[in-house]
């Protein structure tokens, strides 16, 4: 699929997202498909219909940043949206190159022995297409996808375990995660494991194929709140840390941490006694070598 395609199928998705109300116009007649029609977007980015059905088709490969910037008006796309239409749009020109391999990501030395001295911190590093690389005890202990070799996105839908967890905001997570791995493939998708990874999920799960349709993108997210109900120990709320580990694009080191002295925190130490005392302690995960995206 050529970039222009790309582009095509993101229009599609984002104009059948929006309602006629949505944007301001009136509702005529009866619709067999959701969203606007093509000539109502056109009408509000000041394109003709014909041009338009041209960029949904990919027959056109050259659209200003006038037009891109007047499709993502009226489609009512945020910041990062319009960012990530500009990169479909108008793609840089890739430098001929021999297609080789790509190399397993692994987790830097340094940073496997920082996990293994936190023992009272569950962390882990996970990889551009979001494999987990390493992790330490408490984060295996906090919950069994944090394992070398898993795939978190294939987790997240695939996993019973993970709904369990994360309870009623699974549904949030789920549509971050399928947002940021559309984001890091970016305006460049012709990625053998990343194809393999969404060609799986896609068939393997509804609510993926849901999400995935919708071309949402997020960037990256430095932190935030997540609850937990967790098997043994029951409901934690815990903070989350993302910091981007140089030398690898996309490896991203995941801290958790509680609110001091809150009931998580007591409860997250209660989680730590039980990890140390468990055999294997003090053993952290170590990235056993393999392609991106590979079924775990």
């Amino acid at each position: 699929m050529n970039p222009a395609q790309h582009l095509g199928e993101f229009l599609r998705a984002r104009r059948e997202l929006l309602a006629p109300e949505d944007v301001g116009l009136p509702r005529f007649g009866r619709r067999r498909v959701p969203g606007l029609r093509r000539e109502e977007l056109a009408l509000l980015a000041g394109v003709s219909t014909d041009y338009l059905v041209r960029l949904e088709q990919g027959r056109d490969h050259h659209p200003s940043t006038q037009v891109l910037d007047a499709l993502a008006r009226a489609l009512q796309l945020d910041e990062h949206a319009t960012e990530h239409l500009h990169a479909l749009g108008q793609p840089a020109r890739p430098r001929p190159r021999a297609r080789r391999k790509p190399k397993p990501e692994r987790a830097p030395e340094g940073i496997v022995q920082l996990l293994a001295s936190w023992p009272a911190t569950p962390a882990f590093v996970h990889g551009r297409l979001m494999d987990v690389l390493a992790a330490n005890p408490l984060a295996h202990a906090l919950s069994p996808i944090y394992t070398p070799g898993v795939n978190l996105v294939r987790a997240t839908f695939l996993d019973p375990g993970v709904r369990e967890l994360y309870g009623n905001g699974w549904l949030k997570i789920a549509q971050s995660v399928v947002a940021h791995l559309r984001t890091q493939v970016g305006a460049q998708p012709e990625d053998p494991p990343f194809e393999q990874l969404v060609g799986e999920l896609s068939v393997r799960s509804e609510e993926f194929r849901r999400l995935w349709a919708r071309h949402d993108v997020q960037p990256r997210a430095s932190g935030g709140i997540t609850p937990i109900e967790h098997p043994q120990v029951g409901q934690l709320v815990l903070r989350y840390e993302k910091l981007a580990i140089a030398g690898g694009e996309g490896v991203t080191l995941v801290i958790y941490h509680a609110e001091p002295a809150s009931s998580s925190a007591h409860t997250l130490q209660l989680l730590a006694s039980m990890a140390a005392s468990s055999p294997g302690h003090g053993e952290p995960g170590r990235l056993v070598p393999r392609e991106p995206g590979a079924s775990a």
